[in-house]
């Protein structure tokens, strides 16, 4: 199948993106509905998840993606692969998490990652950032206790723009007080294995959900 090119900057707050989806029927998502969810923000290509939906059977994984070409890409892959616990949905995360969520069972989302997100460096532009107030607030409502909210970015403002508003809400607490030197989980993005490998810094950050 040949390579999907897409705009790499997708402005969220455009009326193209104002639609929330509709709630999804989990039944007909997954082939286990009972396992746990891990939800990534922004998953681009989907081939971070396809290593953990690969690596980790017993998760289901979900990824939200702004740009629709680049999810009927990685759900063609998915469907090529056979991966029965692994979904990707074409949306504005801050306009559809809360009816995406709103009938899922639960304590099933265990895991959020947000990895690399688009930064909109100008300061007008902050609103168009993933990572607002009342995703955070919503992410608590929905995760489970002990769930875990895994952040990174080769960009030092935008992490430590990301760990405030988690840190803000009193639902999460952070996990260590400093970067964390290496990724927790057992798989890495292409834009981490590319930042390393260039010797560049990763700011990385994990919100753990209290009881």
């Amino acid at each position: 199948m040949a390579p999907v090119r897409v705009r790499q900057h997708v402005n969220p707050l455009s009326q193209k993106y104002q639609t929330p989806v509709q709630p999804l029927d989990w039944e007909k998502v997954y082939a286990n509905v009972t396992q746990p969810l891990h939800l990534d923000i922004g998953c681009g290509k989907g081939r971070f998840l396809v290593q953990m939906a690969t690596n980790e059977p017993h998760w289901n994984f979900l990824g939200l993606e702004i740009r629709e070409p680049l999810v009927v890409e990685a759900n063609h892959l998915r469907d090529e692969l056979g991966l029965c616990n692994l979904h990707y949905l074409f949306c504005n995360v801050n306009n559809s998490l809360a009816p995406l969520l709103s009938n899922l069972a639960a304590n099933t989302l265990q895991r959020v990652t947000i990895q690399f997100p688009d930064p909109w460096f100008k300061n007008r532009h902050s609103k168009r950032r993933v990572v607002q107030p009342e995703l955070v607030a919503e992410l608590a409502k929905h995760l489970a206790a002990d769930g875990i909210v895994f952040l990174q970015s080769d960009i030092k403002s935008i992490a430590e723009e990301m760990c405030d508003r988690f840190a803000a809400h009193p639902a999460f607490h952070r996990q260590a007080t400093q970067w964390l030197a290496e990724n927790p989980l057992p798989i890495q993005t292409e834009r981490e294995k590319s930042t390393v490998s260039r010797g560049e810094p990763v700011y990385r950050a994990v919100f753990i959900r209290g009881e």
